[in-house]
């Protein structure tokens, strides 16, 4: 038997457990800047799609937004993995996020026959957010640190109507990290949050961060050590140990969270990788890291059992 037809007996239950739930999935900037490695997801996205998978689309763009604020003069002041966000820099997110990297990413998801649709957290007042007030947050080195961030957003609650009206409808929605406030203003807010809150809200089956990295290392500096599976109390050690650091910390945050909220399972990979999403999703060994509740775990070995 051909190994490509191995492979999709493999695949087959996965395909059936998976049709009809919704993923969010959550792409970082420096995957999307490397044109390549865009493409290849597109093509992995619409798979998912054409097996009837709703997915949800959060994209960052932290890489290309510090390169056009540096090409202004802004040097980029980031705080444990989070950006601080002055009035000339909110015009940069907004450009950057909103305009160029959401057209770009729709246009090339298109390209692949996705039926994608480019939004903001403003449209339809989707994602509720408030301004952060200064808050004293841990540094990299685990010193205390009070920090305003500016004109940056903390998200109270998503309002998933327009979201489940695209889905219904059998479009991709594609959401840049720009809301606004009950006034109005526009707010900077962390797209990891924001994909961790709309995959809550729409309960979604998975929820996918899809990085330049592996998933979880047990040692940062050495790519052989990855973590393929493990819950919150394996997390909250390597938290303590200070294993995760920088722009991974809200990352695994979001996960946790969203695994108390509702959403079954949560993965990290790199979407630099050949075929990633679609190994990660469809083999039992998968190729990042998967971010369960105690409970799921549970399940999970049973399945694995069975």
């Amino acid at each position: 038997m051909e190994p490509s037809v191995v492979s999709l007996k493999l695949a087959h239950p996965y395909i059936h457990l998976y049709r009809g739930k919704v993923f969010v999935i959550k792409v970082g900037g420096g995957v999307l800047a490397n044109k390549g490695s865009c493409r290849a997801l597109a093509g992995q996205i619409a798979l998912l799609s054409d097996l009837g998978i709703r997915v949800v689309i959060v994209h960052g763009g932290g890489p290309q937004a510090s390169e056009l604020s540096r090409k202004l003069g802004i040097e980029p002041a980031i705080v444990a993995g989070r950006r601080i966000t002055s009035d000339d820099v909110l015009n940069v997110a907004v450009m950057t996020y909103a305009g160029a990297i959401n057209t770009a990413f729709v246009a090339t998801l298109s390209a692949q026959g996705v039926r994608a649709v480019g939004l903001t957290g403003v449209d339809a007042g989707s994602v509720k957010v408030h301004r952060r007030p200064p808050v004293t947050i841990l540094d990299d080195d685990g010193r205390p640190q009070t920090v305003d961030f500016g004109h940056v957003g903390d998200i109270d609650a998503v309002e998933p109507d327009l979201l489940t009206s695209l889905l219904d409808a059998g479009f991709t929605p594609t959401i840049a990290c720009v809301c606004a406030d009950a006034e109005g203003k526009l707010l900077n807010v962390n797209a990891d949050g924001i994909a961790e809150a709309v995959a809550a809200a729409l309960q979604a089956k998975k929820l996918i961060f899809v990085t330049e990295v592996k998933g979880l290392l047990g040692d940062p500096k050495d790519g052989a050590t990855l973590i393929p599976f493990i819950d919150h109390a394996g997390l909250a050690r390597l938290l303590e140990s200070g294993s995760i650091t920088a722009g991974m910390r809200p990352k695994v945050e979001a996960c946790m969270r969203a695994t108390k909220n509702g959403v079954k399972r949560t993965h990290i990979i790199n979407g630099n990788d050949p075929d990633s999403l679609l190994i990660e999703l469809f083999t039992g060994k998968g190729c990042g890291t998967m971010i369960v509740s105690e409970r799921e775990k549970q399940s999970y070995q049973n399945e694995e059992l069975a």
